[in-house]
């Protein structure tokens, strides 16, 4: 698994087979994983992408993929959604986008986290 500086590598694109028209793609990933940096304890969470794409998509099997290397890294829930769309961003460079983190409970604590580009 690549270190985490270069996760986004992982990530691939396609050409936007309707590039001149506005509409928007919505995928969910229900079995998210990464790591308490401060209890070492398991996180879960559902993230869900919505992005209105310009010349590119994201290929799927690689957005798996990218996501399942959040598995072992120790990081908040702030910091994993923002990072994940900053690298989403910056790979499929789409119109616009919006990404939900929305966080198992924990300690009757329950989390969402929502970012949007631009």
């Amino acid at each position: 698994m690549p270190n985490d500086l270069d996760f986004k590598t992982i990530l691939e694109t396609f050409e936007n087979p309707v590039p001149g028209r506005d509409y928007t793609i919505e995928h969910h990933a229900p079995e998210f994983t990464s790591v308490c940096p401060k209890t070492g304890q398991p996180d879960y969470g559902t993230l869900v992408f919505r992005y209105v794409p310009d010349q590119k998509c994201v290929e799927l099997k690689s957005l798996k993929m990218y996501l399942q290397a959040f598995r072992n890294e120790g990081i908040f829930y702030e910091q994993v959604t923002n990072r994940i769309m900053d690298d989403f961003v910056a790979v499929v460079q789409p119109r616009s986008a919006t990404l939900e983190s929305r966080w198992t409970p924990r300690g009757g604590m329950h989390s969402v986290i929502t970012v949007a580009y631009p």
